[in-house]
């Protein structure tokens, strides 16, 4: 390693030497803030995701399918459900058979959430176990 003096030559000679101070400064700088905010953007709140098996479910004769159109109306089957009270007395009645049949839930595209997550509020309140929704595969192009 050798360091110039300068006793040498005239004042025109070109240095060809690289100052690289200033760049470690700025790349000390830089390191510093990122150990300060890299903590800050990666904390979140700890919670425990479900796990979701992605299986196909199968209609059976004996589950009931609740399906909620573009309009919110739900139906009962085929059959159209007159209001909140009615699909929860019926709800009631299914959660007392032994073993509960499965709800299936088919919402369309177009219905709003609300209307869907009452079906599943009224579910959860005439105590219903077992709730799933029934959707479509995305077509592959």
């Amino acid at each position: 390693m050798g360091m110039n003096v300068g006793g040498g030559g005239g004042d025109d000679e070109v240095v060809s030497a690289i100052n690289t101070t200033p760049l470690v400064d700025v790349m000390l700088v830089l390191l510093i803030i990122f150990l300060i905010t890299i903590p800050v953007a990666t904390h979140s709140v700890k919670v425990k995701l479900p796990v979701d098996a992605n299986t196909p479910t199968q209609t059976r004769k004996g589950n009931i399918v609740l399906a909620v159109n573009s309009n919110g109306q739900v139906f009962w089957d085929t059959t159209p459900v007159a209001n909140h009270t009615d699909l929860l007395n019926r709800l009631v009645e299914v959660a007392k058979q032994k073993p509960q049949p499965q709800i299936q839930i088919r919402g369309d595209q177009a219905a709003k959430y609300l209307a869907v997550g009452q079906v599943v509020a009224t579910c959860q309140e005439a105590g219903i176990a077992h709730v799933d929704f029934i959707t479509e595969q995305p077509h592959s192009n």
